[in-house]
């Protein structure tokens, strides 16, 4: 029977009035009931769905009230009551029922909304449809029920589509989300293989990481065997890392100890006075420190410091003696320069057994003295020579006499020649370590030419 807002039942309109029927109440505004029970709402999706407007009907389009209060709904079966309203004029009541149709297709949309996103489970929405599509076209509501009951209904058949669209879908996005787990298992691999920029890599795997965690939707075996993938990597890569630094600090153990060795063996050639031999031995000692790998940063600037501090001390006493060395021989410089023009002074044409007597003690005052600078030592022994050849020239006026150059003399004047080259070689390559030894040559080849030519005049 057709439901009153009072919550009674009452006859339709038409039907024969019962007897002893007491005087009927002035009707007062009550509550609206609740609509017709439906199936419960749907569980929230897992992604959002855009929820629809509320819809809002004409009821007018689809039922009327009689001058009884009875609230009647046309279908494509004709008119049926449902229900009778006393609370106030009949135009209310008829929206309020239109409410109670509007509320059933506000369900029906979100239902719809639901399957057409392919949120939610599809067996529970075709489920909740049935329900619908069953209770509908007996629903105390007015409004287009046959249409909505078959929109319901519609829901039902294309269920099962949908929910097949539905798994498609999910099957896709799971092969989507595995793929990209695939992918950084790769690179993780890869990685663990190939990669030596161990900063970088470590970097890369925590961003990894991070990134993993936000891949959701695959199946739990799946997602195991993929990270036992990528956790195998990193451990891989770890234990690589890891072994490259235990070689490296391995390494850095044994340049630390044999820089340690050079450092000893340079302080014990630090306090040598052997100049020559020394300053060879400690440039061979500096070759040796630039094979050696580096010990780190800090350690091998403090090793470094302590290496050239024994190396400074060398250099430096050779310093001071090569300023003392220098200070003697321009010293016997200026004494061979007063002595040569003492010789320069005699005349042998007017005494020449007197000059030749006196050029020998000049020469033997000479020879007594020490070493000259290179650079002058040469024109020393051209003015020396010079005056040698003027007392011996002086028995023949009327001619020069000239005599074949004693052999030795020869060879010593061909060494030094050779060993002026080797200088000139030596400076223009710049090599401090030949050009310090050819000038030691050079010296040493000008002292033997000098004591040839003194015993060759002698004779």
């Amino acid at each position: 029977m057709p439901e009153s807002p009072s919550g009674k039942h009452e006859a339709p309109a038409g039907a024969p009035a019962p007897a002893l029927a007491t005087p009927r109440p002035v009707p007062r505004p009550m509550a609206p009931r609740p609509p017709v029970p439906s199936p419960a709402p749907a569980a929230a999706p897992a992604a959002p769905v855009e929820v629809p407007a509320a819809e809002v009907s004409d009821p007018s389009l689809w039922g009327r009230v009689d001058e009884e209060g009875t609230v009647y709904v046309r279908t494509a079966e004709g008119e049926r009551a449902v229900g009778n309203w006393q609370a106030g004029e009949p135009a209310a009541g008829l929206a309020h029922y239109g409410r109670r149709y509007d509320d059933l297709a506000t369900e029906v949309s979100l239902l719809e909304a639901r399957l057409k996103a392919h949120t939610g489970n599809p067996g529970e929405i075709k489920n909740k449809a049935q329900v619908l599509a069953e209770s509908i076209p007996t629903a105390a509501a007015v409004g287009d029920l046959d249409g909505l009951a078959a929109r319901a209904r519609a829901m039902v058949d294309t269920a099962d589509s949908a929910a097949a669209e539905s798994r498609a879908e999910k099957q896709a996005a799971r092969a989507g989300q595995i793929a990209r787990k695939e992918a950084l298992a790769a690179e993780a691999e890869q990685i663990a293989a190939e990669s030596t920029a161990w900063k970088a890599a470590g970097d890369r795997l925590k961003t990894i990481v991070e990134e993993w965690k936000t891949i959701r939707g695959i199946d739990r075996k799946t997602d195991e065997a993929l990270w036992t993938r990528f956790a195998a990597a990193r451990d891989a890569f770890g234990r690589r890392r890891g072994a490259h630094f235990a070689s490296l600090d391995a390494q850095r153990g044994e340049a630390r100890s044999a820089k340690q060795d050079l450092i000893k063996e340079a302080q014990k050639l630090a306090t040598s006075t052997d100049w020559g031999p020394t300053s060879a031995a400690m440039r061979a000692l500096m070759d040796r420190w630039k094979a050696v790998p580096r010990t780190g940063r800090d350690g091998d600037d403090d090793l470094w410091k302590e290496f050239r501090a024994a190396q400074d001390v060398f250099f430096a006493a050779r310093t001071d003696s090569d300023k003392k060395r220098t200070g003697e021989e321009q010293s016997n410089q200026q004494q061979k320069e007063e002595l040569l023009a003492e010789a320069e002074r005699l005349d042998p044409t007017t005494d020449l057994r007197g000059a030749q007597n006196a050029l020998r003690k000049i020469q033997e005052r000479y020879d007594a003295i020490g070493h000259v600078p290179r650079g002058a030592m040469r024109s020393l022994e051209d003015r020396m020579q010079a005056v040698e050849q003027k007392v011996r020239g002086a028995t023949d006026n009327s001619r020069a006499r000239s005599a074949p150059e004693n052999p030795m003399v020869t060879s010593m004047r061909a060494a030094v020649t050779k060993a002026e080259e080797q200088l000139t070689k030596a400076e223009t390559a710049g090599d401090e370590r030949r050009i310090e030894e050819a000038q030691a040559n050079l010296a040493t080849r000008r002292e033997w030419l000098a004591e040839a030519e003194k015993s060759a005049s002698r004779r």
